[in-house]
């Protein structure tokens, strides 16, 4: 059962400041538009949940021949009809106060946008959400789903070395990671391990879980798990290539480091439900050294991988 202060968690009521940030954030908000602008055709009915200051749904208002934008915060509600009104085809942008969980648009919808997207997927509701949508709008409308934006996520994780002393003062605690910067306090022990592929079309879990195993590269000190979530935006089937963006990288503390040297095989568990607080991970997470190699059955291999 869903705790009930989980209205209060990032993803459910994130201030209006903290919007500001995300639109400072150039390669998030080129992505989006590049993607937005790629998927949505001229005259298409759009349906963007959990629409925050209206950015994404003005991209959409570009081509889309109506928007529907839903926000639950009453100050961003505020802020996105002000934000509109003084943009370009921001007429076609009804913004409308209501729990994206329960909303179903008046009409059918050629494409969803949907951002409560958080590393690991975590503390944000994406799968939930997304999950919860799906099922309604077939109930109501029937087939086919709308095209959704993101249109897959992929989850890897990686052991590193990383260093936890800031200015001599030793604090090993969750750190978050720019993926675009050259990261020169952590050292890769291995190659990052894929642990879940999903597209939001298509069924999928609300579990993320691993329980796989990784050949270290590196001599060091496995102090600390990368986590690593790739969202594939939008996908050009023509030409082939894809509009990506990454969360931040979240680095997780071991409360135990192992020396490691090349070649060494460690396991790594875990297992949490999508939306789920940051302590849902790291109380899960079993890392230890295992020598023998696991034979995954097809069924097995198919739940690991989303």
């Amino acid at each position: 059962m869903r705790n009930k202060f989980e209205s209060l968690e990032l993803g459910q009521f994130i201030p209006l400041h903290y919007h500001h940030n995300m639109l400072n954030d150039s390669v998030r908000v080129k992505g989006f538009k590049e993607a937005i602008n790629m998927v949505v055709k001229p005259g298409d009915k759009v349906l963007e949940l959990g629409g925050g200051t209206g950015a994404q749904s003005f991209f959409a208002a570009q081509k889309a021949q109506k928007v529907f934008c839903v926000e639950r915060n009453p100050e961003l509600v505020d802020a996105a009809r002000n934000f509109l009104s003084t943009n370009i085809n921001g007429e076609k942008v009804e913004v409308i106060q209501a729990d994206a969980l329960h909303y179903l648009p008046p009409e059918p919808v050629d494409v969803v946008i949907c951002e409560m997207l958080h590393t690991g997927l975590l503390r944000e509701k994406q799968l939930y959400v997304i999950d919860s949508f799906k099922k309604r709008y077939l109930e109501k409308f029937g087939g086919p789903l709308p095209i959704f934006v993101p249109e897959a996520s992929i989850q890897a994780v990686q052991p590193v070395q990383q260093d936890f002393y800031f200015e001599g003062f030793y604090a090993p605690t969750i750190l978050f990671q720019d993926p675009r910067s050259i990261q020169e306090r952590s050292k890769d022990l291995a190659d990052p391990e894929i642990f879940q592929m999903l597209s939001y079309t298509e069924p999928f879990s609300q579990t993320c879980c691993w329980d796989g195993k990784v050949v270290i590269a590196e001599n060091g000190e496995l102090n600390a798990l990368r986590l690593i979530t790739k969202n594939i935006l939008a996908i050009n089937f023509e030409t082939g290539s894809t509009v990506d963006w990454h969360t931040q990288y979240i680095i997780l503390p071991l409360p135990t480091p192992l020396s490691v040297a090349a070649g060494d095989h460690i396991s790594i568990r875990f297992n949490y439900q999508g939306g789920d607080p940051l302590s849902a991970l790291t109380d899960s997470l079993e890392v230890y050294f295992g020598k023998e190699t696991r034979r995954w059955s097809e069924e097995e291999t198919l739940n690991i991988n989303g």
